[in-house]
């Protein structure tokens, strides 16, 4: 309809302009006669012509008003899925920042009795050597971090700080590293024992305890606070695969920790005025 006003536009104009005043005088403007035969047949030729430009007229105002309505609501449309996308990346960073705060606010939970300060720091590296198994966080020596300061979650232990690297870095060796040995007690049963990194991603293996010593798969082993590092009553791991060989002295067993060293995002360094040294061996520079 549109296409077909553009293509005759002047010729219908032309001809409304024309007809309009003869058909308006012949319609209303001999008032004091009656239409002769000439007025009739005027009339007659004149009408449907009439009724057709007024349709094609008016259909066409309808479809541009259509038109305009129709580039109206697509842009409306546009700018509000522009809004949604930008509202939704809001809230997925609000979501983070609201389990960031929870996961921190539960790691502090272990720290409620200390005296100094507590340190949160975000994990920033990882070097999954076989050797040396750690990660590296965005606090150092200026943040009052010192080499051999525990490093926990709010599921557990982590590591402990091991050195110090340029730009404000520290490297946390975690327990699974070879050199890691944590002194521990099975929560049950206060046997003693030593929790002592595989490496390679393995369980931590337990040692020292002896055959006939009362542990079971599915123990709960947590920080002694005998080794002079890690205060006592942190959460290790849980004790599996217990094995008692019937002429050995200590029993075999390993510890699977309870953090899952792999997802860590934020840690909390807690202090430590024995802080001095890692658990074993020397400090790597």
């Amino acid at each position: 309809m549109l296409s077909l006003f553009k293509r005759y536009r002047e010729l219908l104009i032309v001809g409304t302009l024309l007809l309009y005043p003869l058909i308006n005088y012949l319609s209303s403007g001999h008032k004091g006669r009656e239409p002769n035969l000439a007025d009739r047949v005027v009339l007659a030729i004149s009408s449907p012509l009439q009724r057709g430009l007024t349709s094609v007229i008016e259909g066409s105002k309808g479809g541009l008003d259509g038109y305009v309505a129709l580039r109206g609501a697509r842009a409306e449309r546009d700018q509000c899925v522009a809004d949604l996308s930008a509202a939704r990346a809001d809230l997925n960073a609000m979501r983070e920042a609201k389990a960031e705060n929870e996961r921190l606010r539960a790691a502090l939970g272990y720290t409620e009795t200390t005296v100094e300060p507590e340190l949160a720091a975000r994990v920033i590296g990882v070097n999954a050597s076989p050797h040396y198994i750690s990660l590296r966080i965005n606090r150092g020596e200026g943040d009052g971090v010192r080499v051999g300061m525990p490093v926990l979650t709010h599921d557990g232990v982590v590591g402990q700080v091991s050195r110090f690297v340029v730009g404000g870095t520290a490297d946390v060796m975690l327990i699974t590293d070879p050199s890691s040995r944590l002194g521990a007690i099975v929560q049950r049963t206060r046997v003693r024992a030593t929790a002592v990194g595989a490496g390679g991603g393995a369980p931590l293996k337990l040692d020292n305890v002896l055959r006939e010593d009362d542990v079971v798969d599915g123990d709960v082993l947590i920080t002694s606070g005998t080794d002079g590092l890690f205060p006592k009553g942190l959460v290790i791991g849980r004790v599996q695969k217990v094995e008692r060989e019937a002429n050995a002295m200590f029993l075999k067993a390993q510890v699977l920790p309870s953090v899952d060293l792999r997802k860590v995002e934020e840690v909390l360094l807690l202090p430590s005025t024995l802080a001095l040294a890692p658990l074993h061996g020397e400090v790597k520079k």
